[in-house]
């Protein structure tokens, strides 16, 4: 070998371990650099025309798995999703209080059970109605309350999704910039590394936001799509296109759209593709969940909860009456006109009074003898033929009226025998003459049939959603009810619509509009978005009458009603003696059994919708007990998807993660061979030296 050949040959021992110690002192100083992968110089014997001519050291690469990288951005994303909902349930947990905690909705229900045995045991004193009374508002506030905070969490929920949007967008196109960085120093020949090591980090961000697939192309490009195969970014970058959140609960939000990018970063021509499910994973889908299923789900719950307790309380106070009895009794808005069909079973009582409690008068309405054909001013013009002018029925706009003539008072009761039935109410409940929970509306099914007419005219409309298990909108319908038509034809057009490809609509016993997926889908909800229809000008829409624990629950405006909530001898818990001849006491001063009957009323199981029959302390305890469930089992979840991520990330570490000691240890082996490397210069240098020496 040649003095020129060794001379190279120990050259390039001296390059290659100052590329080595390079790459090492680099390593050393990133050994806290999150998402930084170690560096290795590549060596490769040196061949001339067949012969060794040292050692070459190549571009320096990074240390990596791309196999483990997957691992960690598909347990991002499932990290994302749980954390998302994890901290959303937590806090709905938080507000609906701790079991012991007095001011909870739990404990505020239990009152209600609480004052109404504390009335029985004979005559109800004077505060402990006064607490009777207190507890139930007490229990319509955190109703109200809880009600307006969960529409707090949707909000709040919908703002962060349209964040995470914006972020989204923000991280591919840095991505996209760092792709073409990549694959420029890669197609010169040039090492990529610092950019692979931010491309990596922020993929690693990207899919804790929204699940990802990744792939790397032959020229160092990544390709993400996602969980769903909608591409994000190729050759050409996508962004999400989604409008600003408005701060308000809305009924069915947009869908994300996926859009081309245009030059400039501003959004170009759509895709076709949309991200509409949870199952696009990540914080998106995490949110998504939350506002599209489970908090709309426990509003609805809620919803429920209320239209029970409203209709359980209300059963109680229709069947009784005060002493003195009231001089009239003003109903409630119900939707109705005079010349729909009556529809009770059963028969009721109305009174006339003296103010001692000495029946002046009384009718029984008994429906059967009044026909199935009877309207509701039928049983108006019976009132007031039975009762002679003792006191005047009258309906007018939607509202029942009894007023007593001369001084008497006026009461409803229900016959124990035979008691009057519509959809479930009694006579004066159907009309709200005598409720304890008021809003200027009744509470529960309104009882229509197919047959009944919709009472709505032409021109206005109701929009319908239908939701599936995941909380995705399976279908949308609109229906435009024609003047002269029914209930009938409203469902027909339903089932006439988009809707039919999922199951079937109709009318159950209440009158309650119920919707029956098809049996490939395990569950399906219809909801309401619009609804601008007026039932013969009573303001009462068509989804209300049809959907009671729907979009108008009638939660925001309930309350005691003034008058009971002002004087505790305005709650009727006396009963009227219907078997008393005309002249005879028929209630009695003293008389409590009304508080007997909260107490087992509020025991009694109600018919909620859907399936749902309990009673109300039962319903409470579920509904309650299921969002602590809930919110335990996705603290449970995100610490298991936590741990399942931080080992991804330890076994990606563990393979391209920079350890100090195997650093320090190499940066001695080179240090030693660039002085091996020195010294066969040296020497070679030496024996050139002595050659020239020679020669002279």
């Amino acid at each position: 070998m040649s003095l020129s050949q060794i001379l190279g040959s120990a050259l390039s021992g001296l390059n290659a371990a100052q590329a080595g110690l390079r790459s090492a002192s680099n390593n050393i100083a990133n050994v806290n650099t999150p998402g930084y992968a170690r560096e290795r110089v590549p060596l490769q014997t040196g061949v001339t025309a067949g012969q060794v001519t040292g050692v070459r050291a190549q571009e320096a690469v990074r240390v990596a798995d791309r196999f483990l990288e997957a691992t960690v951005y598909r347990r991002a994303g499932e990290w994302g999703q749980a954390e998302a909902v994890a901290n959303t349930l937590d806090r709905l947990q938080a507000l609906l209080g701790a079991p012991g905690d007095s001011g909870g909705l739990p404990a505020r229900l239990d009152a209600i059970g609480a004052a109404a045995v504390a009335m029985t045991g004979g005559a109800a004193s004077e505060p402990t109605v006064r607490g009777f009374v207190g507890s139930v508002q007490q229990a319509l506030s955190s109703l109200q309350t809880l009600d307006s905070d969960v529409a707090g969490l949707r909000v709040d929920a919908e703002r962060e999704f349209s964040y995470t949007v914006d972020t989204i967008n923000t991280l591919l196109q840095r991505i996209d910039r760092l792709n073409d960085a990549v694959a420029r120093q890669a197609a010169g020949g040039r090492a990529a590394n610092g950019a692979t090591d931010q491309r990596m980090s922020a993929v690693e961000e990207l899919s804790g936001l929204i699940k990802v697939e990744v792939r790397e192309g032959a020229d160092g490009r990544l390709t993400i799509d996602t969980a769903g195969g909608v591409t994000l970014l190729d050759r050409r970058l996508r962004l999400l296109d989604y409008p600003p959140s408005d701060g308000s609960v809305q009924p069915i939000y947009p869908a994300v759209r996926v859009r081309f990018a245009e030059a400039d970063g501003s959004l170009g021509a759509d895709t076709g593709e949309r991200l509409d499910t949870p199952a696009v994973g990540g914080r998106l889908g995490g949110l998504m969940e939350l506002r599209d299923r489970r908090l709309p789900a426990f509003a609805e719950e809620i919803g429920s909860l209320f239209g029970g307790l409203a209709e359980s309380l209300n059963a109680v106070s229709n069947a009784g009456t005060t002493v003195p009895a009231p001089n009239s009794l003003e109903g409630a808005q119900t939707g109705f006109a005079a010349s729909d069909r009556l529809g009770f079973t059963g028969r009721a009582v109305v009174a006339a009074l003296q103010p001692d409690g000495t029946l002046a008068g009384k009718v029984t309405l008994d429906f059967a003898a009044l026909g199935p054909g009877a309207t509701i001013q039928d049983a108006v013009n019976a009132i007031n033929a039975g009762l002679g002018g003792l006191a005047t029925a009258s309906f007018t706009g939607g509202k029942l009226s009894i007023v007593g003539n001369g001084g008497l008072g006026v009461a409803v009761a229900q016959d124990p025998a035979s008691p009057s039935d519509r959809a479930g109410l009694g006579f004066g409940q159907a009309f709200g003459l005598n409720d304890l929970v008021s809003g200027g509306r009744t509470f529960g099914p309104a009882g229509f049939t197919a047959a009944d007419p919709h009472g709505v005219a032409t021109g206005t409309s109701a929009q319908f959603v239908l939701r599936g298990p995941d909380g995705r909108v399976l279908a949308q319908a609109t229906v435009n009810p024609v003047a002269g038509g029914t209930f009938g034809d409203i469902v027909a057009d339903l089932n006439a619509g988009p809707l039919a490809a999922f199951g079937t609509a109709s009318l159950d016993a209440r009158g309650r509009l119920a919707f029956t997926p098809v049996a490939s889908l395990p569950t399906a909800s219809l909801g309401v978005v619009t609804d601008t229809s007026d039932r013969y000008g009573t303001g009462r829409s068509l989804t209300s009458l049809l959907l009671p624990s729907g979009m108008e629950t009638g939660l925001g405006g309930a309350e005691v009603r003034p008058d009971m909530a002002a004087s505790a001898k305005r709650l009727p818990l006396a009963r009227l003696d219907i078997a008393a001849a005309v002249g005879t006491r028929a209630v009695g001063t003293g008389d409590s059994r009304g508080a007997n009957a909260f107490v087992d009323q509020l025991r009694a199981a109600v018919d909620l919708g859907r399936g749902r029959i309990s009673g109300m302390e039962s319903f409470a305890s579920f509904v309650l007990g299921q969002a602590g469930l809930d919110a335990s089992g996705a603290k449970d979840r995100v610490a298991d998807m936590e741990a399942r991520k931080a080992d991804a990330v330890n076994r990606r570490d563990s393979y391209s993660g920079v350890n100090i000691d195997e650093e320090l240890a190499s940066l001695v082996t080179l240090q030693n061979s660039y002085s091996a490397a020195a010294r066969v210069m040296t020497t070679a240098t030496q024996m050139y030296d002595t050659l020239i020496g020679m020669v002279r």
